[in-house]
């Protein structure tokens, strides 16, 4: 499944046996908001798991922020969140719940408390990952909350970023390989690692193989149709590891420890690369005068608690920041 590098995860963030959800359906229709006795929107996120303790957060309209959204959006009143889900969930970032129709995952419910603060009601939409940059462009989506990586290159693109994670990516390994990334390209020589194709982590991996090439080693990359094939390739031993986002690393890791094919993780990179920590970023069309009020919102959300909230009922805390920024810098475009 197409996606942009993800963050990390520890190990013990994702500690039980967790069921494999696809994502099917396009859309999720915007919901009545839950509103308190004083006028605030409660936002119940991590729900419709069954590896996460749902929990409530009380959210204020921010009229200062709300005022800087553009009119349009303001007088449709929908916030339109896209989310790269299809055709395949990626727990804990987005996966169809278990009543099998509502979208749920870190991703979709920051987006849900972003529009609260901005007064808005979400309308969380479900695509492909190609898709999603597609309408993001066209502005059929207002924003994008689907793990995307801030880069250079996408700037150039016509994308606008307000940063709101760290963005580490992870090497899945069969649990009996004694095999350990060390933070260098050289580690991978002689190896077969996987990548999802359009994706981050992929142009990071093909530069390697590259440089590796030129030294007169080898590295093969290969891609596969979809994660479960993946994972088939993996515990078959045909690839000797899965370089992926960190957290469905130590999620699919937790998933196999009592299976008869478990794996572990082999360690993690910055998906900006050696010298610069990657950020993952709400992402809108440049110039649509979204990113601002999307930054502001998410500092309001980590400045009084419900950002770390959200992150805590995830397991993915390791991963805060302590500020959003807009446009902050991205993966180089030489690295893409």
């Amino acid at each position: 499944m197409p996606r942009s590098a993800r963050l990390a995860l520890t190990a013990t963030a994702a500690v039980v046996a967790l069921a494999s959800l696809s994502a099917c359906g396009s859309s999720e229709p915007p919901a009545a908001a839950a509103v308190d006795a004083s006028g605030n929107t409660v936002v119940t996120v991590a729900a419709n798991t069954d590896f996460t303790t749902p929990l409530q957060l009380t959210v204020p309209k921010v009229e200062a922020i709300r005022a800087k959204v553009p009119k349009a959006i303001l007088d449709r009143g929908t916030l339109v969140i896209g989310v790269g889900g299809l055709p395949n969930s990626t727990p804990p970032l987005d996966l169809i719940g278990s009543d099998q129709k509502t979208l749920t995952g870190s991703e979709p419910d920051l987006g849900r408390l972003v529009a609260a603060v901005l007064g808005l009601t979400p309308d969380v939409q479900n695509a492909s990952w190609q898709n999603l940059f597609v309408r993001l462009k066209s502005g059929q989506f207002d924003a994008g909350f689907s793990n995307i990586t801030v880069t250079e290159e996408r700037k150039t693109q016509g994308l606008a970023f307000a940063s709101y994670r760290k963005d580490n990516l992870g090497f899945e390994v069969n649990k009996n390989n004694p095999w350990n990334f060390d933070g260098t390209y050289q580690s991978l020589a002689g190896k077969t690692v996987a990548v999802n194709t359009g994706t981050n982590q992929e142009k990071i991996l093909l530069e390697w193989r590259n440089k590796l090439q030129a030294e007169g080693k080898t590295l093969e990359v290969r891609n596969f149709a979809d994660i479960n094939s993946t994972y088939l390739a993996l515990a078959s031993g045909r690839i000797d590891a899965y370089f992926y986002p960190n957290p469905t690393v130590a999620y699919h890791a937790a998933k196999t420890a009592s299976t008869p094919n478990p794996t572990r993780s082999a360690g993690s990179y910055s998906g900006a690369g050696a010298t610069l920590q990657g950020l993952i970023a709400a992402t809108t069309k440049k110039d649509s005068g979204l990113a601002e009020p999307l930054a502001e919102a998410i500092n309001y959300l980590i400045e009084n608690g419900q950002y770390a909230k959200l992150l805590a009922a995830y397991g993915l805390s390791d991963e805060t920041v302590q500020r959003s920024e807009v446009d902050p810098p991205g993966l180089p475009i030489s690295n893409t």
